[in-house]
């Protein structure tokens, strides 16, 4: 419900913008640009693609994956029920958590020794391969977290399971693709309209 509306929201701004583009620009404003010109539909047209895959669509769907991975392992409902744990849920635990400590041990390994791979060209972690790619890195983390957590808890036994638990996610946030797409193409066209 609430999705739905700023998506209008969302749409009634872009239609706003776009003939108050037009007003401003028949007035000759400085600085201004039409998208209801030649420019300006070519523009939305031909950039549109390139707009929408920007990194914040890549690390939106990474977060998507990893909180809906959480969700469907059984995770959540381990910690809910924390008096009530199986054997097998704390053995799953424990392995998952063995796996989580792994995966940080290699991640500090490629970032934060000496010459490491993930550092820059001058040694620095700011900026650097390891900073551009700090959101996959965790969200990778909690995947995988999740994943053997479901697998050895017993869960999620099947490659379809596996498949469930990296869709689930997607699957409940598809309104918040939508939003960021409306939003980022709004965003662009301030930018190109007012020229910033």
């Amino acid at each position: 419900m609430k999705s739905s509306r700023l998506c209008l929201g969302l749409l009634v701004a872009e239609s706003v913008l776009i003939i108050v583009s037009w007003l401003l620009s028949a007035m000759r404003l400085e600085g201004v640009r039409s998208m209801l010109s030649s420019e300006g539909i070519r523009w939305f047209v031909g950039g549109f693609s390139d707009i929408v895959a920007s990194p914040l669509l890549a690390w939106l769907l990474l977060a998507l994956i990893a909180v809906g991975s959480v969700v469907q392992s059984g995770v959540v409902a381990l910690f809910r029920h924390k008096g009530l744990q199986s054997f097998r849920s704390k053995l799953a635990l424990r392995v998952a958590s063995v796996f989580l400590v792994l995966y940080t041990l290699v991640v500090c390994l490629l970032a934060f020794v000496p010459h490491a791979i993930l550092l820059s060209v001058k040694g620095s972690l700011f900026p650097s391969a390891f900073s551009r790619s700090l959101v996959p890195i965790v969200c990778f983390g909690i995947t995988l977290f999740s994943v053997v957590y479901g697998m050895m808890s017993g869960h999620k036994k099947t490659g379809e399971d596996i498949i469930d638990i990296l869709s689930y996610g997607i699957r409940q946030g598809a309104s918040l693709i939508v939003v960021y797409i409306l939003a980022i193409q709004l965003y662009a066209s301030l930018r190109f309209v007012f020229m910033f």
